[in-house]
């Protein structure tokens, strides 16, 4: 192989390396914006799908405050219809025993003795007859022993009941029974007072 002459041997090779160069330069260039033209594409492509998870998110965070709130708003609602409840029971309860106090308290006089002979009348058309044995306490015998010569074949038992008032009746066969006593009169009472007394303060129903 003949030997090139230097000068033209380093010129050629400059031109041949700065052909290259461009060459690659040029490649590089053209990879570089290939690269950008995808990368902005794929962020293009992509954008609508993170606005809609975004979208979804937040949907998703306001139904759950809602449910949340909706969740600690019907707790309130709950605790405050449960005090109103308390509230209504206890002041039902001081009401029912300031009256047992009245009555367990009260005068025996003529009203009461009325009282007596309904009560009597009372339980003769419960039990369909007017042969019975009428009990009651120690503090009413005597008002009963009176109101029974209005009603033949009704007598008083010589056994005294633990009660406010009233009477308790058997009939003599001893197949029926009825307390008319007051504080049995009152326990049928109380739940039917109860059921006004939260209607008319809007509880209880």
């Amino acid at each position: 192989m003949g030997q090139l002459h230097p000068l033209v041997s380093n010129s050629a090779l400059e031109s041949t390396i700065d052909k290259i160069l461009k060459n690659t330069e040029q490649d590089i260039l053209s990879n570089i914006k290939s690269g950008l033209e995808e990368s902005q594409q794929n962020l293009d492509d992509a954008i609508p799908k993170l606005e809609s998870e975004y979208d979804k998110i937040i949907s998703d965070g306001k139904k759950e405050a809602d449910k949340i709130e909706k969740q600690i708003t019907g707790s309130s609602d709950i605790e405050a219809r449960n005090k109103q409840l308390m509230a209504l029971e206890e002041a039902v309860d001081r009401v029912f025993s300031t009256a047992l106090d009245q009555i367990a308290n009260a005068d025996r006089s003529g009203d009461y003795s009325n009282l007596i002979k309904t009560l009597i009348e009372e339980s003769i058309q419960t039990l369909g007859t007017s042969e019975i044995s009428i009990s009651t306490n120690a503090k009413d015998r005597d008002i009963v022993q009176s109101a029974l010569s209005q009603f033949s074949g009704a007598e008083l038992s010589s056994e005294t009941i633990d009660c406010l008032g009233g009477i308790k009746v058997k009939s003599k066969d001893g197949t029926m029974t009825f307390d008319n006593t007051i504080d049995a009169r009152i326990e049928r009472m109380k739940p039917l007072i109860r059921k006004d007394i939260a209607a008319k303060f809007g509880v209880g129903n």
